[in-house]
């Protein structure tokens, strides 16, 4: 069996024991999707609440989801259980308590490569499916090469190209900011390896583009709502479909994620796996190590075990079946052993002015 290496753009806390007031990471006996139309009264107890929540210690985000029983909720992501002055309602709007452990998206200084944890997973969300194949998305593959694959910034260790996008001229790699741009580090310009340094990628022989966008991430305590960068390449460099093992070509058009939709992604470390939205419009506090946490807003959170792991940053999350089967919902950038964090995948194509380059 291949040894699955960690790469370190989703660092994962150690699993935190549930605990009686979580209900767990999914609503098992109400999976109809909740829109935010159907949310809306929770959304106006969470705008009034929710600064009040983050301050509280051991809290480090808030969102709206569903009770087990599907009533729309308040979600409370923990560092642990047990937290004091946490209310069981606000304002007749039930209050779920998801125990995530920390939040990162940057782990501090490298580990060996292993397949255990807590090097390298289990990571956030659901469930596998797909992966296990032939195609080795931690190697240099043959140009141009898939998306969903290792890759990296020259001084990072690796992270997954998510899609390949086009402002209708170029075609450009999609990633995170600290990815593809070491957390603001940059310089424009700077090339983009497959794979990334960590499996083995050297610059420039690996290139296959060069970063010619990020969105810079606010460190001083102000709202970000993406961690996302674009390398311009070709395609001759770079193809628009996972690897074989995976779930194919994302479509071009876009969908908003809901609480309980059903999801998938590609990634560099756990390959293709299966899970569901728990949350959406959540403020989450995101460590980054030596750079410090940075506050997200509006970020879309896959709940459970399993769904990506560390290396795993970057890749784009997909509507795993239905009539918007395919259709890109988020950007993956951060999570916990429990939890998965992303980006709206709208929000990420807006800011750079491109879109998906699918079918």
């Amino acid at each position: 069996m291949r040894v699955r290496s960690p790469s370190f753009f989703v660092f994962f806390s150690l699993v935190v024991a549930a605990c009686a007031e979580s209900d767990g990471p999914t609503a098992p006996n109400a999976p109809e999707l909740l829109s935010r139309g159907a949310l809306a009264p929770a959304a106006a107890v969470q705008l009034r609440h929710q600064e009040d929540l983050m301050a509280v210690p051991g809290v480090v985000g808030v969102g709206l989801g569903a009770t087990a029983s599907g009533q729309p909720a308040v979600v409370v992501l923990a560092e642990r259980g047990g937290i004091a002055g946490l209310p069981a309602s606000l304002g007749g709007v039930p209050v779920r308590i998801m125990v995530t452990g920390e939040i990162w998206a940057l782990q501090q200084e490298p580990r060996k490569k292993c397949e255990t944890p807590p090097c390298g997973g289990p990571g956030g969300g659901g469930e596998s499916g797909g992966g296990g194949g032939d195609v080795d998305p931690t190697a240099r593959l043959p140009r141009p090469v898939p998306i969903g694959v290792s890759t990296g910034h020259p001084a990072i260790t690796a992270g997954t190209i998510g899609a390949r996008v086009t402002d209708g001229t170029d075609v450009f790699a999609l990633s995170n900011n600290h990815v593809y741009a070491a957390s603001n580090a940059g310089p424009m310009g700077v090339n983009v390896l497959q794979p990334g340094t960590f499996d083995g990628g050297v610059n420039p022989a690996d290139a296959i583009g060069t970063l010619a966008d990020y969105q810079v991430i606010d460190f001083s305590g102000g709202d970000n709502t993406i961690d996302a960068a674009i390398a311009l390449s070709s395609a001759d460099s770079l193809d628009n479909s996972t690897p074989s093992n995976g779930y194919g070509t994302p479509s071009s058009t876009t969908t908003a994620a809901a609480v309980n939709m059903r999801v998938m992604k590609y990634g560099r470390t756990t390959e293709q796996t299966k899970g569901r939205v728990t949350a959406i419009s959540a403020t989450v506090n995101v460590n980054y190590g030596s750079p410090g946490v940075a506050r997200f807003v509006n970020q879309i959170v896959i709940g459970g075990g399993g769904f990506s792991a560390g290396g795993d940053s970057g890749s784009l999350i997909v509507v795993e079946k239905g009539g918007d089967k395919l259709k890109p919902v988020g950007l993956l950038y951060a999570g916990s052993s429990s939890a998965t964090i992303a980006n709206p995948i709208d929000a990420v194509l807006t800011r750079f002015g491109v879109t998906i380059d699918g079918s």
